[in-house]
């Protein structure tokens, strides 16, 4: 049975039970927030969607 989960709903689900279970301070969520945000725009973003692309593969036992 294969079951479609899209990326961001995963997401959210990880950052909701995370927050409630760790309860990390609100400027730390904020900072990570912003920080991806920031860092989507610059030289690094073509290596972290490979990186990220290669994880989805991974765990969807996936090739090219």
């Amino acid at each position: 049975m294969t079951v479609h989960l899209p990326l961001i709903a995963l997401v959210a689900l990880v950052g909701y039970f995370g927050i409630k279970m760790l309860r990390p301070p609100l400027w730390l969520i904020v900072l990570l927030l912003l920080g991806g945000f920031l860092l989507a725009d610059t030289f690094l973003a073509p290596a972290i969607e490979s990186a990220t692309q290669t994880g989805v593969n991974v765990l969807n036992h996936t090739t090219k």
